[in-house]
């Protein structure tokens, strides 16, 4: 069910603000909602909803996630396109739209679960042990998977069977990082990045591609807050890389965990940063053994064109 209403009002509300005010709303995705539902509830297009959140036109929003609302003007305004009055007419119109960089790419390896799945199973499918999918996704190897949990499957690895079923209201499963409605600034993510030795202006078109620097976004792939840092991949960096406890609910937290990750994989790579970016999205082992896919090569050359934004070549 779409609260439209609540929404109406919402806006209605925003556009008494003066012009000068940030008069977004903050929307928390209802079951059944879409990034096209609620664009097309506030008068809005898809792809300056999304644009506005950092997010694909085409990106499936998750249950309980938060999806910053724009009013009209700060839509078209995020999409290089807000109205100008003609001089000579009087008349508003819309430039041509600054170049951008092409659409995120969907997380790879996103699935939710349909009723009758298990762990065991889907990691049968996907050729991993259950313990490794489960430790992926924050989850209980011995639990049961509640139908509609969103999950990661292994690059590549191939569909379920069940995956030609509607997949039923997704579910976010409680494991760290947990998304929080809170945001950062670029200038946070870049502060973060360069004490930790990562390059500032790579870390921030990271975060930026990743959620728009949006803590409580949750991607169909199960990954969290500002940086999209996997319960795994969270694990990992707790575990190796943090010099001090992060705390699972703070954004500032998963920025650091995002470029703790992000700087190992530089180290990796010898310093590649195209090689870096694309292990970040893809999988550094994938990578490696599989060569870049088409999807990751468009992931990096977004990252790579946002760099200019912050401070980058």
């Amino acid at each position: 069910m779409r609260r439209i209403p609540i929404l109406a009002v919402a806006c209605a509300a925003a556009a008494s603000l003066p012009a000068t005010a940030r008069a977004e709303v903050a929307h928390t995705v209802a079951p059944g909602e879409t990034l096209w539902s609620i664009a097309a509830a506030n008068n809005l297009t898809t792809s300056s909803v999304a644009a506005y959140n950092g997010v694909s036109a085409d990106h499936q929003v998750v249950l309980g996630s938060t999806v910053r609302v724009p009013t009209v003007a700060e839509g078209a305004a995020v999409s290089g396109a807000a109205p100008v009055a003609s001089p000579s007419t009087g008349t508003a119109t819309r430039p041509a739209p600054a170049p951008t960089p092409a659409a995120a790419p969907a997380p790879m390896g996103g699935y939710t679960v349909r009723p009758g799945d298990t762990l065991s199973g889907l990691a049968a499918t996907a050729g991993v042990p259950t313990a490794q999918m489960a430790a992926m996704n924050g989850l209980d190897p011995a639990g049961v998977l509640v139908a509609g949990t969103v999950v990661k499957l292994p690059t590549g690895s191939p569909a379920p069977v069940r995956s030609a079923e509607p997949a039923p209201a997704p579910v976010v499963a409680a494991a760290s990082p947990v998304p929080t409605a809170s945001r950062v600034s670029s200038d946070t993510v870049r502060s973060i990045a360069a004490a930790n030795g990562v390059p500032a202006s790579l870390a921030a078109a990271i975060g930026y591609q990743e959620s728009g620097f949006n803590n409580g976004m949750v991607s169909s792939a199960n990954a969290r807050g500002v940086m999209q840092v996997m319960p795994g991949t969270w694990d990992w960096v707790q575990r190796n890389l943090a010099t001090t406890p992060l705390n699972a609910a703070s954004a500032d937290d998963n920025v650091r965990a995002g470029v703790l990750y992000l700087g190992h994989l530089l180290r990796q790579t010898g310093g590649d940063q195209a090689r870096a970016v694309a292990g970040y999205y893809q999988g550094l082992g994938s990578v490696t053994s599989r060569g870049p896919f088409e999807d990751t090569n468009r992931y990096v050359a977004n990252v790579q064109a946002l760099q200019g934004r912050f401070g980058g070549p």
